[in-house]
This record gives C-alpha cells, sequence and structure tokens, in this order.
C-alpha cells in the first residue's frame, strides 16, 4: 500500500470521518481533538515586562495525536490544516504547525491553511484545490484574547480569595455578565408595583362573542393609569353598564393592511436564543447539536455536513444556496410566495465577518422529511430550525389585515369600548415559520360587523392589575442582551453561561437566572473597585480592537500595553487598601441587640445573614428578614407532613433558590428538592404494578414515569388519566392542552390517534 502523499487535520474525528468521504486514496485525515498548545498553568504565561511573552506547552490529553499526526507526516509529501473556519481555528491551526516545527517533521514540507463553511463534496474539494496561508492576524487576536483572559483571571482572583473566599475566580467576559444579571435582580427587588384597572367587555351578534376594552370614558382617552382604584373602576363600571341597558352601537370601524417581514437567517446568538425559546435548550446543547449536524451525519450513502459552520455573526447567504432556495420556494409554495429579488439582511455587528454564512442547510434539497429516519430527536428539531427559518428568509411578507371597531352606547357617543382583529390575508413566509416575539400574540377574528349595527353587551367586567418588574434573564433574554452590549462574540455565549453556573455565582430559579449571595459580592466588589473593566462599553470596545486585530487593521501587542499598565496599577492599589470587610459587609443601621455595635450583612458559607461587626468578640447572628421593617411573610405551607416528625412542610429558599423544608428546623432537618417526583395514583398501564410519578427531566420539562424505573421504563409527556380509550381501549388517557386545540383527552399509543375534547373537572388546578 503505498503511503498517502497529503495529511490534512481537522478539529475532530466526526469531521476527520465525513471529509475522508470526500477525499481520494493519496490523503489521510487526521483528528487534532481541538487544541494542541495552551499557556502553562501558572503566574508568569504572559510576560508582561517581556514584551507579552507568552510561554506555550502542549496538552497532555491531547499528545498522542499529535503524536499520529507527526508519524504520517514523515512519509506524506505535505501538511493541509482544516480546522474550524475562525480566531480558535486558526490558532489551533498555528500552534500544531509549530508542534511539528519543533519535532522537525515539516522542515522541507509545504504547510498549508485550507478554509471552508460546509462539510460537503464540492466545499472540500473546492477548498483542496486552493489552499492559502495562516492568518496571523486571526491568531494574533486569539492570542491577545487569550493573554488578557489570563491577565484578568491570574490577577483577580487571587484578590477574590483574600477578600472574599478562596476559590473563587474572576473572567474578562463572565464579569459583566453577572453584573447583568445582579443589576436585573436588583431592579427587581427595588420595583415597587402600581395599581391599575382595566374595563373589559364581552359583545356579541348571535352566536359569535368577541373582546372589547374601554378606550374612552366620557370624552377622555383611557390610559393604563386612568383608573386606579377598585372604587373608580366600579363607578366607572356602572355608568357605562347603565348608558349602555345591554346594548352597544358600532361607532366606527377602521381597516388597515400591514406587513409582517421574514426575520433574517440565523446567526449563532439567534440560533441559540431560537432553540432556548422553542425547545428549552441550553446554549451548550444547541452548540453541540448544531456541531454534530456541521461536521457530519450518516444520511444513509454516509456521513456528510448538513448545515454551514455555526459560529457566526453575518446573515449573508452565498449566491449559490439562494438560488436552490428561491427554486424549492417556487415549487413548493408557488409563485405568490417568491419575492422578484432575493431578500438581504443588513448584518447588525458591524464587526461581523461578511466572508462567513449564516447558519443555513448545506443543501435546501435536503429537507426535514428525507433526513428524519437519520437523525436524533434533537437533532431533526435543530436542522428542522435551520431548515424553516432559512427557506422563510427568502419568502415573501405576509399580508395581515387589521380591524378596529369602535362601539359606544347609543346616546353616549363620547364612551368607547375598543375592539380588535386580524386575519392573514397573503401567509407568505408565515406558511413556513412564524418569527414572532416571546409573548407577542395575533389578535382574534372579528365576525362581520356594520357601521351603525346594535351588538349586544353580554358582560363588562372591572379587572384589578399591578405592574410587574421586568423578569429576570433566561438563556434566550441573557444572550440576546450580551449581543447588544457587545459583550463576548458567537463562540463565548454559550460559555459564559456555563461558567457563571459552574462557579456558583448564579442559579436557575426556574428557567431564569438568580445571582446567588457569593455572585451578588462578587459583582459588586468588581463593580465597586474595578468599575472600569466590568463597564459594558468597556468590554465591548476592547471586543471591537480584538476585531480589527483580527481583520488586521491593529496591532495586537499595543492592545495589550493600553491595557495592561492601568489595570495592574488597579490590582494593586486595591490589594493594599481594601480590607475583606470592605466587601463583605454591608452596615445597617441597626445596632446589635447584645452589645449595641453596629449590625451588618455578611457573607457566610451558606450565603448571606446578619451579624455583629465585631465578631468573633460578640457572637449575634440572624437570618435576613424582609426589607423597609416589613413582618416576615407567613410561610408557605404544603398539604402534607414530614416524613420524619410529623411536623409542618413549608417552601424555604436557599443558596440555589427554592426548596422544601419541615418547620422544626433544626431540631428537624429533613429536606426534599421541589422536584421530588409526586405520585399521580394513576396505575402503569404497562407493568399494572406501579403508579405513573410527576418527574422533571434534566432540563426541567414534566413528564411522568412509572414509580419503578428502571425496572419499568413506561413514561409520557402529558399528565396521565386513570381511565381507558374508547377506540383502542388503551389503560390510560392523557390530557393534553394546546394553544389552537384547547385542552383534550389523548389515547398515548401513538397508532390509535383517539383524541377528544376534555371536561372542565379533568383540568388541572390553577397553581396557588
Amino acid at each position: 500500500m503505498n503511503n498517502p502523499r497529503t495529511v490534512v487535520v481537522v478539529e475532530s474525528p466526526a469531521k476527520a470521518k465525513t471529509i475522508k468521504k470526500y477525499l481520494g486514496a493519496d490523503y489521510e485525515v487526521f483528528a487534532s481533538y481541538g487544541h494542541v498548545r495552551d499557556l502553562v498553568a501558572k503566574e508568569g504565561a504572559v510576560e508582561t515586562d517581556r514584551n507579552f511573552s507568552m510561554r506555550y506547552e502542549s496538552i497532555e490529553r491531547n499528545q498522542r495525536h499529535v503524536d499520529a499526526i507527526a508519524k504520517a507526516l514523515r512519509s506524506a509529501d505535505q501538511l493541509l490544516l482544516a480546522t474550524d473556519p475562525d480566531r480558535e481555528g486558526e490558532a489551533i491551526a498555528w500552534h500544531l504547525a509549530e508542534l511539528l516545527k519543533e519535532r522537525g517533521v515539516i522542515k522541507d514540507k509545504p504547510v498549508r491553511r485550507v478554509v471552508f463553511h460546509e462539510i460537503t463534496q464540492r466545499a472540500i474539494q473546492e477548498a483542496v484545490q486552493n489552499p492559502g496561508d495562516i492568518s496571523m492576524d486571526l491568531v494574533n487576536a486569539q492570542q491577545a484574547r487569550r493573554a488578557l483572559d489570563y491577565l484578568v483571571g491570574f490577577n483577580i482572583s487571587p484578590l477574590l480569595w483574600k477578600k472574599i473566599r478562596r476559590g473563587l475566580s474572576a473572567g474578562r467576559v463572565q464579569s459583566p455578565a453577572l453584573r447583568l444579571i445582579v443589576e436585573r435582580e436588583e431592579e427587581i427587588e427595588a420595583f415597587t408595583p402600581r395599581e391599575y384597572w382595566t374595563l373589559d367587555a364581552t359583545a356579541g351578534k348571535g352566536k359569535a362573542g368577541f373582546a372589547a376594552k374601554l378606550a374612552q370614558f366620557e370624552g377622555d382617552k383611557v390610559e393604563q393609569f386612568s383608573i386606579v382604584t377598585g372604587e373608580r373602576a366600579e363607578q366607572v363600571r356602572a355608568t357605562i353598564a347603565t348608558q349602555a341597558s345591554g346594548t352597544l352601537r358600532v361607532a366606527a370601524i377602521t381597516r388597515r393592511s400591514r406587513k409582517r417581514n421574514p426575520a433574517p437567517p440565523f446567526i449563532t446568538s439567534t440560533l441559540q436564543q431560537e432553540a432556548s425559546k422553542r425547545f428549552g435548550f441550553t446554549g451548550q446543547r444547541t452548540m453541540r447539536i448544531a456541531q454534530q449536524l456541521y461536521e457530519g451525519v450518516d444520511i444513509g450513502s454516509g456521513p456528510m455536513g448538513l448545515i454551514t459552520y455555526m459560529r457566526t455573526d453575518s446573515t449573508s447567504l452565498a449566491a449559490e444556496a439562494v438560488q436552490e432556495i428561491r427554486e424549492l420556494i417556487l415549487e413548493r409554495f408557488g409563485k405568490p410566495a417568491l419575492p422578484a429579488s432575493p431578500n438581504v439582511f443588513k448584518t447588525k455587528s458591524k464587526n461581523a465577518q461578511e466572508a462567513h454564512e449564516a447558519v443555513r442547510p448545506s443543501s435546501a434539497a435536503l429537507t426535514p422529511d428525507k433526513l428524519k429516519a437519520h437523525l436524533s430527536a434533537d437533532q431533526l428539531k435543530l436542522y428542522t430550525l435551520v431548515w424553516n427559518r432559512t427557506l422563510a428568509s427568502q419568502m415573501t411578507p405576509a399580508q395581515i389585515d387589521t380591524v378596529a371597531v369602535d362601539l359606544c352606547p347609543s346616546a353616549h357617543p363620547e364612551t368607547l369600548l375598543r375592539a380588535t382583529g386580524s386575519t392573514v390575508r397573503e401567509p407568505g413566509f408565515l406558511a413556513l415559520y412564524d418569527n414572532r416575539e416571546e409573548g407577542e400574540q395575533d389578535e382574534s377574528s372579528l365576525p362581520p360587523l356594520e357601521q351603525d349595527a346594535e351588538v349586544e353587551l353580554r358582560e363588562l367586567a372591572a379587572n384589578q392589575h399591578f405592574t410587574e418588574p421586568p423578569p429576570r434573564y433566561n438563556e434566550a433574554s441573557l444572550i440576546k442582551i450580551l449581543e447588544e452590549y457587545g459583550i463576548g462574540r458567537p463562540s463565548t455565549y454559550a460559555n459564559i453561561i456555563t461558567t457563571l453556573q459552574q462557579r456558583e455565582y448564579v442559579a436557575l430559579d426556574g428557567k431564569r437566572f438568580l445571582p446567588t449571595d457569593v455572585g451578588r459580592v462578587v459583582s459588586r466588589f468588581l463593580t465597586e473597585f474595578f468599575t472600569q473593566y466590568v463597564d459594558y462599553d468597556f468590554t465591548a470596545r476592547l471586543e471591537d480592537e480584538l476585531d480589527a486585530v483580527s481583520r488586521g487593521e491593529a496591532e495586537w501587542l499595543p492592545v495589550l500595553e493600553r491595557f495592561w499598565q492601568p489595570f495592574h496599577e488597579l490590582v494593586v492599589q486595591t490589594e493594599t487598601s481594601v480590607a475583606r470587610k470592605d466587601v463583605t459587609q454591608q452596615l445597617l443601621d441597626e445596632a446589635c441587640p447584645e452589645c449595641g455595635k453596629p449590625l451588618a450583612i455578611r457573607l457566610g458559607k451558606r450565603g448571606n445573614f446578619i451579624g455583629c461587626t465585631t465578631y468573633p468578640e460578640c457572637k449575634y447572628t440572624r437570618d435576613i428578614k424582609p426589607a423597609n421593617g416589613e413582618p416576615e411573610p407567613a410561610p408557605e405551607l404544603l398539604d402534607r407532613k414530614c416524613p420524619l416528625c410529623e411536623g409542618d412542610l413549608a417552601y424555604k429558599r436557599g443558596r440555589y433558590g427554592r426548596f422544601i423544608g419541615c418547620q422544626n428546623y433544626p431540631t428537624c432537618k429533613h429536606v426534599e428538592p421541589l422536584n421530588k417526583p409526586k405520585d399521580t395514583g394513576v396505575a402503569c398501564p404497562e407493568c399494572k404494578q406501579g403508579t405513573l410519578m410527576e418527574r422533571k427531566s434534566r432540563y426541567g420539562k414534566l413528564f411522568f414515569s412509572c414509580s419503578r424505573y428502571p425496572d419499568c421504563k413506561f413514561a409520557v409527556w402529558d399528565p396521565p388519566l386513570a381511565e381507558p380509550c374508547p377506540k383502542c381501549g388503551h389503560a390510560i388517557m392523557t390530557l393534553k392542552i394546546g394553544k389552537r386545540r384547547g385542552a383534550e383527552k389523548v389515547c398515548p399509543d401513538k397508532t390509535c390517534g383517539h383524541r377528544e375534547p376534555a371536561p372542565q373537572d379533568a383540568l388541572p388546578a390553577p397553581a396557588a
């Protein structure tokens, strides 16, 4: 057997397998398994007094892969480095080349760089035929980023150990993200609800009923805070009811038409946001699945890359891809769905790499239906999302007709109730993809109405409301705000979030981020003493400078010099002038009841508590109670007793969020997680021995499985009902509540498919 003439190196074995399929016997493809070198893991890896010289060492776990590449190169003619088309990929290629130079195996052999954005036969063969050189601009941008992260970590982390607690660490990009979460929590805590009332009517004509809201009362426009007391609301309601006497007149009908434009194809951040909103995927899970689709999946004829490179901030599409997409739209949806010319989207980021494309299918002809048998459930979800969004981006806008109807008591035209509705006249891209924002809903349609016609006023209610604080960030909204502020780049969003959780600076309450007590203290320390370096604009400007380096518009060493000198001076100053108590204690305007000295909120092993500032002389402590002098709220008790002492169980809040605990603590220390399985009492239809328990998946989604798991693995996603299917006789039905069909009883046997409306008494009780 002849030795291969060319060695090709990629990052992962999955990608290597896919690429090998498209190259002949003269090529041998290896995987580096990610980075092969990194900074030495100790102080002094970046020598600031020697022009920021960086000391690297081989990554031990990948040493054997480098050995295999070196061995193959001894009998090969050339080396092609085909790592990912971004800074990290460029740096991996450069580090590998440097290691191989040290070994002398590429002394007289050409080393070329191969770049492609999709793993298809055409893209791979074209890239191999047109190799280039390693871009030192991209390499230096990555080196600058790595040096900055190292300098921040190795200088601030020891400060955190001395001033707060050992084991803590700080990151250049994670710290502003933590600040965002902490400041949002402080906004929520400082929020004061405002009361307001609305007057909501149900009107009807014949069998058709529709909703209307009070828009004008006795000539005055009704706005959010026009009615702020129950007494006034009832007065207005009674007046309108008397004026109307059960009948309203159509005072005006306003018809308009509006367009809803399709969203651009996915970039990294929007892909993560949509996958989070639609499927509950974390950023890391989304990127892991996208990586699999990009590197290649066996679709029967061998592995093939199904989407383009998933780390991108460009909304561009290749001309040949647009042509294929337009032909498919014309074939599937007809001429009305195809715009006269391709849709072009402006990239939001001024630093977007336009040579990259948006995340799109490598071939639009590979529809989700064709790939269904070859993809896992998660892969199919994400591929379908990408495929739908890409095709929809090249379709016509949706044409939506809206109508607003003003109703008034016949003799009182100065009082108006307004009903609104909308219908989709031309679906356009909505035939494939709905791009509404979270919480946005289409209005319902109204029955046919004519000017001066009378309708029945069936109900008029005064409803109390309170303004709500801004919501905590979830993954989607946090990624969105990070992108808006310019904090991080496409490849870093998922890592930012994961790092904050791993460091226990934030915890998940539901699916939203809640800062821990340690996270608050760290954020307060950095915001107060390193204000400039957690400033959102500073972080964004630094990212812009790194982007300029990657484009060859700036040198990387001056970026490090401008950062290092003032930063180092501030580290030294903070170390000498700031005491630990300045960081971990917040003085209260309250005296210790035992010694009369001031009390403070202090950070302990289990979170914040109130203690005396003279500790250890005075050891007075107590739990933190609500601010503003309010009495502590009554505990939220459960309807069952503690299994250890028969005491009351209640919901409590600890360092990592809510949990269930015994009210007799500390005498009884029984605790339970919130997601402790709850017995539905419905017998398992498979083993007929256990009962179905309500559980939570690792991603927070409810499901119901047999209490005898793992001996019995029966499970359903929807709440089980202890009644047989009237069609096939299956032992149970399930309760499914959907937006379109409402509440239904559904047979869990997919081959049966029986469903019927669920009566009101089958619905679960509303949460307390």
